[in-house]
């Protein structure tokens, strides 16, 4: 049953789904954006004051990675959904981008409207 020939086919079958498959329009994913914001999420949740430079680092290369409006918008929808799982301290999670020194081109709240977000 596992002759080469079989193995080739699937083969050759798999690279053609994965050639004819268009891709996303994101390049940034979603498992990126939670893995730099983990660094994050102990501060969000109980911290005060000024967020740790791990997680100021997990923020800025998250803008850096959103290049594009869909990259943008796959960036918020992650965090809109990991802050609903986490549940923030809400001024903690807005003032995140500036305590870091950074601008975000949304406002991070579980209610941001990610289709808008250019």
């Amino acid at each position: 049953m596992n002759s080469p020939s079989v193995i080739a086919a699937a083969m050759a079958a798999l690279m053609m789904f994965l050639l004819l498959t268009p891709p996303s329009d994101a390049a940034i994913s979603c498992s990126d954006v939670i893995k730099d914001l983990r660094p994050c999420v102990n501060y969000l949740v109980k911290g005060s004051g000024k967020p740790p430079a791990a997680c100021c680092s997990g923020v800025s290369a998250i803008q850096a990675a959103a290049s594009t409006t869909a990259d943008r918008q796959t960036a918020c929808n992650c965090i809109k959904s990991a802050s609903k799982q986490m549940n923030p301290k809400p001024q903690l999670a807005q003032a995140l981008p500036a305590n870091c020194g950074i601008t975000l081109a949304f406002t991070v709240s579980p209610n941001v409207d990610c289709s808008k977000v250019t």
